[in-house]
C-alpha cells in the first residue's frame, strides 16, 4: 500500500503539481507557499488529515544521531519554518502577543514531513536583504538565495512557540545564528547564550539546539567562526550552558568550502567540547544570478559534491564516534541519499528536495534509495 500510494503522490506532484509551479519565479512559489501554509496552519482538522498521510508515506526506519532518536533518516533543514523579519523585537513580540502567525508552517510542516528544524534565529530580529533574493535552476535541481537571516528574533520566536507548546511536533531543533557582523567575541557568546536562555525559561525544550556557525547568505565573513580557537570558544560555552540548562544536545552546522586541515581541527573541536553532531553543510556561496558580485547560498543539484566532500574529510577525522555527522546537501533522490549513507552517515537534512519534489519528498528518496541497496 505505501508503494502504491508513494508512487501516486510521485506523479501527480511532477506531472500535475510541479510543471505549473517551476514556470514561476522562485520567491514568488515560496512566498505563495508560506501563505498557503500560514493559513493552513489554523486549521486542525487537515493538519490531522497531513499526519495520516504521513503515516502512510514514510516507513518505520528508527535511528539514533546526535543524542536525539529519530523515527526515520530524515529533518526537514532549517531556512524554512523560520518566521516574518521584524525591525525590532517590541514589534515582533507585538505582532505575537496580537494572534499574528509570525511562523508559517509551524504546525504543517511536521505533519507532513516528521522531524523539523526551526530557525535561523538570531538574538534580535532581523529583516534580511531586499529585492529579488530566491533563485532556482530547474536544470540542476538548485536553489540559492540571500535572504539574510531574515527572522522575528529568538524572543519573539520562543513566545510564539510557546503560546503553542501543546501542539509542537514531538521531535524538532532549533537553529540558533549570530547576529551579523558582530566584532566583539564576548557580545557574540553573550547573544548566543540569551538566544539559548529564550527558547528554555519560556518551556520550549527541542530535541536538539544547532549552533549554525556557517551563515553565507548575510555580508558577514563566513569562515571566520570556523577557525578553531573560534569555534571552540562558542562551542565549550554553549555546551556548558546547555549541561547547566537541561543538558539539551548541541549540533553545529559548517560550511562546504572549508579545506580538509579545516575539517579535521573543527572535529577535534567538537570532540574535546562534546558537540554530539554535525551538519555538513550549509548552502555553498557562489554569484548571485543576477548580480555576479554578490554571494548568495547555493543549495540542491550543485551543492551535492562540495557537501559529500565535507562529510567524507569529517568522517577520516572522526577519532571516536561521540560526534555523529549529519549529512546535508544535494540529498534529492535514492542515489545521492546512498552516496552519504555508504560514508556511514545514519541521518540527513534536506531542502531543495522540498521544492522539486514537494512535501513527501523524504519518503521518497527514502523509498528509492532501497534500489541503490538492492544493487550494491
Amino acid at each position: 500500500m505505501r508503494y502504491t500510494f508513494l508512487r501516486l503522490y510521485h506523479l501527480v506532484y511532477r506531472y500535475i503539481l510541479w510543471p505549473p509551479l517551476s514556470l514561476l519565479p522562485a520567491q514568488k512559489v515560496h512566498h505563495l507557499i508560506l501563505a498557503i501554509l500560514g493559513g493552513l496552519d489554523h486549521l486542525p482538522p487537515l493538519v490531522m488529515f497531513f499526519r495520516l498521510l504521513h503515516r502512510l508515506a514514510y516507513a518505520e526506519s528508527p535511528c539514533e544521531v546526535g543524542g536525539v532518536q529519530l523515527k526515520h533518516p530524515f529533518i526537514f533543514a532549517a531556512g524554512f519554518v523560520k518566521g516574518l523579519g521584524f525591525e525590532d523585537e517590541q514589534t515582533a513580540l507585538q505582532a505575537v502577543h496580537q494572534g499574528r502567525n509570525i511562523m508559517m508552517g509551524w504546525r504543517t510542516i511536521p505533519a507532513l514531513v516528521g522531524a523539523v528544524e526551526f530557525g535561523s534565529f538570531t538574538r534580535r530580529p532581523l529583516i534580511g536583504n531586499q529585492g529579488v533574493v530566491i533563485w532556482r535552476d530547474n536544470r540542476s535541481r538548485s536553489t540559492q538565495n540571500r535572504v539574510g537571516l531574515r527572522n522575528p528574533g529568538a524572543v519573539a520566536a520562543a513566545e510564539f512557540l510557546a503560546r503553542h507548546h501543546r501542539a509542537l511536533p514531538p521531535v524538532f531543533g532549533v537553529n540558533i545564528a549570530p547576529m551579523p557582523c558582530t566584532d566583539n567575541p564576548s557580545q557574540e557568546t553573550q547573544d548566543i547564550l540569551e538566544s539559548l536562555a529564550a527558547f528554555l525559561e519560556r518551556g520550549v525544550r527541542p530535541s536538539w539546539f544547532t549552533l549554525n556557525l556557517s551563515c553565507p547568505n548575510t555580508e558577514d565573513d563566513p569562515s571566520c567562526r570556523q577557525t578553531e580557537a573560534h569555534a571552540e570558544q562558542l562551542c565549550a560555552t554553549v555546551v556548558a550552558y546547555l549541561r547547566q540548562h537541561g543538558d539539551v544536545p548541541l549540533w553545529v552546522k559548517i560550511s562546504p568550502n572549508l579545506s580538509v586541515e579545516q575539517y579535521r581541527a573543527l572535529m577535534q573541536v567538537f570532540q574535546r567540547c562534546g558537540v554530539r553532531a554535525v551538519i555538513a553543510t550549509n548552502t555553498l556561496p557562489q554569484p548571485s544570478p543576477t548580480n555576479a558580485e554578490v554571494m548568495a547560498g547555493v543549495g540542491g543539484g550543485r551543492l551535492f559534491s562540495a557537501a559529500l566532500a565535507a562529510v567524507r574529510a569529517l568522517s577520516q577525522s572522526r577519532a571516536h564516534a561521540s560526534v555523529d555527522i549529519v549529512a546535508c546537501g544535494g540529498i534529492l533522490d535514492g542515489e545521492s541519499w546512498y552516496a552519504y549513507h555508504s560514508l556511514g552517515i545514519k541521518a540527513a537534512q534536506y531542502y531543495s528536495a522540498f521544492i522539486f519534489r514537494g512535501p513527501l519528498a523524504a519518503a521518497i528518496i527514502e523509498s528509492e534509495s532501497q534500489n541503490c541497496y538492492d544493487h550494491n
